[in-house]
């Protein structure tokens, strides 16, 4: 659970620090596209799916058990998702605590059933097969 508090404390951190940026609209597009998959598994409460679904970084970070507590405890309370739009979304290729890679800090405007405003932070990168997948997740 430390561990994944920590991952949540760091991805909050990036949002709000000005690591190696660029613009990379290409790159940004399909993170999102991986970002927004992605959130329809947190969505349904497949939560198992979602953490087989992250990035290695992740999953290594963070064991399956610890994650799927997470969300029953975090994520599972706010009830269903009634709207999501795109606030921001920043291109890096470094992150503290993070190997260099491409990875897009995606910050979305939320309302759900029981919490009519939030931001979730989404940040996939670009693993070695080519593939986005998110590596880290923060509710605020």
């Amino acid at each position: 659970m430390k561990q994944l508090l920590a991952a949540a404390v760091i991805v909050g951190i990036l949002s709000l620090t000005g690591c190696s940026a660029t613009r990379n609209p290409e790159a940004e597009r399909a993170a999102v596209a991986a970002a927004e998959a992605w959130l329809r598994l947190v969505d349904a409460g497949d939560y198992e799916a979602s953490w087989k679904a992250s990035s290695a970084f992740f999953r290594n970070a963070v064991t399956r058990e610890q994650w799927e507590k997470s969300m029953r405890t975090f994520r599972t309370p706010l009830g269903g998702n009634l709207s999501r739009r795109i606030k921001s979304r920043r291109y890096r290729t470094s992150l503290p605590g993070a190997p260099d890679g491409q990875y897009v800090i995606i910050r979305f405007k939320s309302s759900f059933a029981q919490k009519k405003s939030a931001v979730e932070t989404v940040t996939p990168m670009l693993e070695e097969n080519g593939v986005w997948h998110v590596s880290g997740y923060y509710i605020k």
